[in-house]
């Protein structure tokens, strides 16, 4: 039997129920995948507390790694015994195995787990479109990312300045500077919101950045334009504290013609090309020690619950994974 975490409705993390379910056998195309680690993302948190609407009932996650147990018609990508990982949908992660499309699997190198794969894959591609398509950072490229201590910002950081940009992170707490700070920022700043964008000016000696990381969402907004220098650019791309208010128009005009996005990885994903172009990045970057997988804490998928509870509170330093 294969366990699998059912939502029937939206709600806090005990709405994440258990089942039991029988192995299938793969259709056209499919493999049957028996995982051993599943990444747990922000979009999960909001995807369960009903922020990211999901038509219901449905499974949940869209990040793992194992070992392919048997494949389908037509699959000639893998064999039977190959390590892969994912981190795009159909949803359904947060399981001890599943059905799954064969050509949306990335084959695992030698030398990477797949504790390390599921803790890495999603946040890496999210890091390296942001850094390589939304705004092409590089050389004396002036960056400001939010959360620079958190899963994604200890991918982002590095990669950044190995890239060649200058990077001012924004952490919440007092205690996670010295984590940002070991991640590679050339500065750390404590979020406020009042003082946010006269200190980026500081920082900057009058320059303010290029581009502005902002996953934060609502209380970010007004910060994040005023850390911009004139064109520059604000990628909104989470919403830890709400969705962003709308914006005038008139408002990126009078603050130097800024440009505004709201990117996803689906749109950076969408073809399979694609989506395995930036997943072969992500290895290579990990192999060349660019970046490195941070796992934080590790649940059994029976634990689901605690371990939503203590991403949607901020209690994590790093990649949470499920272990079936």
């Amino acid at each position: 039997m294969v366990m699998r975490v059912h939502l029937e409705h939206s709600g806090d993390p005990q709405v994440l129920q258990l089942q039991s379910d029988p192995v299938q056998a793969p259709g056209p195309g499919e493999v049957w995948l028996e995982q051993a680690a599943i990444g747990v993302n922000p979009l999960d948190v909001n995807q369960r507390k009903g922020d990211v609407p999901l038509s219901l009932p449905s499974g949940l996650g869209l990040e793992g790694a194992g070992t392919v147990a048997a494949i389908g018609p037509g699959v000639s990508n893998v064999q039977v015994g190959d390590r892969v990982a994912y981190a795009t949908g159909p949803l359904g992660a947060y399981a001890s195995a599943r059905l799954f499309p064969a050509e949306r699997l990335v084959k695992l190198p030698d030398t990477l787990t797949c504790e390390a794969a599921a803790a890495v894959l999603f946040k890496g591609i999210t890091a390296q479109y942001l850094l390589k398509s939304t705004y092409p950072v590089g050389p004396g490229t002036r960056v400001l990312i939010y959360g620079a201590a958190g899963a994604l910002g200890q991918l982002m950081v590095p990669w950044a300045k190995h890239l060649g940009a200058f990077v001012i992170g924004v952490v919440s707490k007092t205690h996670s500077v010295a984590r940002a700070t070991a991640a590679g920022c050339d500065a750390v700043l404590v979020f406020d919101a009042q003082t946010l964008a006269a200190q980026v000016l500081e920082v900057t000696q009058g320059h303010k950045v290029d581009v502005v990381y902002d996953s934060v969402g609502r209380v970010s907004l007004q910060a994040s334009l005023d850390s911009l220098r004139p064109r520059g650019l604000l990628v909104s791309f989470g919403a830890t504290t709400g969705a962003p208010e709308p914006l005038a128009m008139s408002t990126l005009n009078a603050k130097g013609s800024l440009f505004v996005t709201r990117p996803s990885l689906a749109a950076h994903t969408a073809t399979t090309d694609e989506y395995q172009q930036r997943a072969q990045d992500v290895l290579a970057a990990v192999t060349a020690g660019i970046i490195q997988p941070h796992i934080w804490r590790r649940y059994p998928l029976t634990d689901v619950a605690s371990a939503h509870d203590d991403l949607q509170q901020g209690r994590s330093e790093g990649a949470l994974i499920l272990l079936p």
